[in-house]
């Protein structure tokens, strides 16, 4: 019987390349990818579950043919062995044997080694939670006593890219991230509220500050009122913010755009870079070097498509402001479709974002104490696009929609279906404040890595009542 050898990343990706080479292709980039996970879940008030986890996933990207002319193949796998990494080599390049040219080809990313290639992955444990568990543990404890309930989740993972490719390409990049996502209830479950952060280590992650935030919200929802459907002046924090401008920066897309399928399209054809989309002096930004959002600061494709290219994995990225006192200066693209929409440089998507506005100061507290009569939504669920032209998502409001009246919060109110493009909201905002980090609660369990501040739109478009609780 023959024992599975189980590779480390580095002879992996030199275990493929060679392979790759003996089957003839032209070209290889392997990715390895480890990934190391821990866990806690409560509910009821009872830490119910723990776990750490361990996974391990191989991309091969085989490339026959030279030039234009040349055809990829990609085959992924979790969990390969030294056996199963031949059968994955060849059927990556028989697949781009098998396979057209590709539109997006060109010549693979050059280099050399980085300076700790040789490390090893790194890991996390439940000492992570050496400072939060103990605080959540008291939180606990106190909801019991005041007849509240809380459930929640709180991950932490680092992720251990390497990439390697026949063209020298030796890189190697770990990157921790983490987050909490909590939800308080009240006594008789008829009121719920729900607080979430971002975070590297859990080092500024305060369970105690968490829970203080549920607990007023429940404290507001005492006094429950009924509100129509309208457009209401309503103050977004940082979470909802962030719930918005997310679904808005995955569709900065350069390849959409051109081809007339977002609402970066010019109607006239082309892009709409260039083009002022605020009179506010608002600016999006990324940076994989952004302090507390730091990101991998090179490409990493495992598939073609949009504006992405496996062709250009280990392609540096670099600081890039999407929209700049607001007007819109780039799109995502690859190296293939900065040349096909005449983009000067070419600006792949970076795993992080920061949205800013000049001159803005102040909390969210600062804008509902400036507010006569609105609301104060604190986040967002299950969004959806209805007309990628406008951007225009809808979804529902959850766990809390408070009345604002003379600048206080006097009670919760009823939830919402919304209809609103992120695009319209920066031309409309009327008032910000400062940037902090934020935590989305639609998609920060795969997308954490952002800062917004709250926003004033005063005609927040809430379409119908929604019975969702």
């Amino acid at each position: 019987m023959t024992t599975a050898i189980q590779l480390t990343p580095q002879d992996t990706i030199e275990r493929g390349l060679a392979l790759a080479a003996a089957e003839g292709a032209d070209g290889c980039v392997v990715i390895v990818t480890e990934t190391s996970s821990t866990n806690l879940r409560w509910a009821n008030n009872t830490l119910t579950t723990n776990g750490a986890m361990h996974g391990s996933s191989v991309t091969v990207i085989a490339t026959v043919g030279a030039g234009e002319g040349t055809a990829a193949g990609v085959v992924g796998r979790s969990s390969v062995t030294d056996k199963s990494l031949r059968d994955i080599v060849s059927a990556a390049v028989a697949t781009a044997r098998a396979s057209s040219p590709a539109e997006d080809a060109r010549p693979l990313v050059d280099g050399s080694a980085g300076a700790d290639w040789d490390a090893e992955p790194e890991e996390t444990s439940v000492s992570v939670y050496e400072k939060f568990a103990p605080a959540l543990g008291d939180t606990l404890k106190r909801a019991g006593h005041e007849n509240r309930w809380l459930y929640g989740f709180a991950d932490h993972q680092v992720m251990t890219v390497y990439v390697g490719s026949s063209a020298g390409l030796r890189l190697r990049q770990a990157l921790p991230r983490g987050y909490v996502t909590a939800t308080g209830k009240s006594g008789d479950l008829s009121q719920s509220a729900w607080v979430g952060a971002a975070t590297r280590d859990f080092t500024d992650i305060d369970a105690h500050a968490i829970d203080a935030e549920l607990t007023r919200r429940l404290g507001w929802a005492r006094r429950t009122v009924s509100v129509e459907a309208g457009r209401h002046a309503t103050v977004l924090p940082p979470a909802a913010v962030a719930d918005l401008t997310t679904y808005l920066y995955w569709c900065l897309d350069g390849r959409e755009a051109f081809e007339g399928r977002s609402v970066f399209a010019n109607p006239s054809g082309g892009t709409r870079v260039g083009d002022v989309l605020s009179s506010q002096p608002v600016h999006l930004r990324s940076d994989p070097q952004l302090p507390g959002l730091e990101t991998f600061p090179f490409a990493v494709a495992r598939s073609s498509g949009g504006s992405s290219s496996v062709f250009d994995n280990g392609l540096t990225l670099s600081a890039t402001d999407w929209i700049r006192s607001g007007k819109l200066e780039a799109l995502m693209t690859s190296r293939h479709t900065a040349d096909l929409i005449g983009a000067q440089t070419v600006t792949p998507d970076i795993d992080n974002y920061v949205l800013t506005v000049d001159g803005a100061s102040g909390s969210t507290d600062d804008l509902v104490a400036g507010l006569d009569h609105g609301l104060l939504l604190t986040c967002l669920w299950y969004i959806r696009m209805v007309d990628p032209q406008t951007l225009l998502l809808t979804g529902l409001t959850r766990d809390g929609v408070y009345l604002v009246e003379d600048g206080e919060v006097t009670g919760a109110v009823n939830n919402f279906r919304f209809n609103e493009s992120p695009v319209d909201l920066l031309a409309r905002f009327t008032k910000a404040g400062a940037t902090v980090p934020s935590f989305s609660r639609e998609w920060g369990d795969y997308f954490s890595r952002t800062a917004t501040p709250p926003l004033l739109v005063p005609d927040f478009n809430m379409s119908t009542v929604s019975q969702a609780s």
